[in-house]
């Protein structure tokens, strides 16, 4: 008996899935058969894409609403795409792109054009995804020409760090008296400490 699948994926746990869900109960799909990851699309690696295709079988059919909905790295999309049709023998069909439906066009000529459809349209998921890690690092590169700070903030030395150290090191005061003064963790007074007999 054919079972009908839907494929989710968004790329962070704070982006909506709404509208890939509510194509995917429009198309017939039911709750319990869609799939949904919560991560970025690089790779198949993905733990509820692995979980669908160890349920798919021969006559099936999976509903992703977009390529890049599958994935965004052009060999693996081609290869898992012939994973699925070919070894599996299940049908695809992308909602938004109908020339990429496997039910139609089983002649030469259909898949051959649906082939050529996904080799582009995977070609472009790919280039988007390479786009976006450029622009995250443009981004990052001009918010550190403005100055901007990345990672925790750095703890300040106290002005009286050497009298501190002094003290301590003197016996006057504890090193958990002399770390809580300068309102450091062990770990970082001990860097500070370091660092400030290196200047010495």
């Amino acid at each position: 008996m054919k079972r009908v699948y839907g494929y989710v994926r968004v790329s962070s746990t704070d982006q909506n899935e709404d509208r890939q869900v509510i194509s995917m109960r429009k198309a017939g799909v039911e709750e319990k058969n869609i799939y949904m990851d919560k991560q970025s699309g690089k790779d198949f690696n993905r733990p509820q894409y692995q979980r669908l295709c160890k349920r798919l079988r021969e006559g099936d059919l999976l509903y992703v609403l977009s390529i890049d909905r599958l994935g965004r790295n052009y060999e693996e999309i081609q290869r898992q795409w012939r994973i699925l049709t070919k070894e599996i023998g299940a049908d695809i069909c992308v909602i938004d792109m109908p020339l990429l439906d496997t039910r139609n066009g089983k002649d030469l000529m259909g898949t051959f054009i649906a082939d050529l459809v996904l080799q582009i349209l995977s070609f472009v998921a790919d280039n988007e995804r390479s786009n976006i890690r450029k622009r995250q690092e443009e981004g990052i590169a001009a918010a550190k020409a403005k100055g901007v700070q990345f990672g925790r903030p750095r703890i300040l030395v106290p002005e009286d760090f050497g009298e501190i150290v002094r003290r301590w090191e003197n016996g006057d005061m504890t090193l958990e008296e002399a770390r809580e003064e300068c309102e450091m963790s062990q770990a970082t007074f001990y860097r500070r400490l370091k660092a400030y007999r290196g200047n010495e």
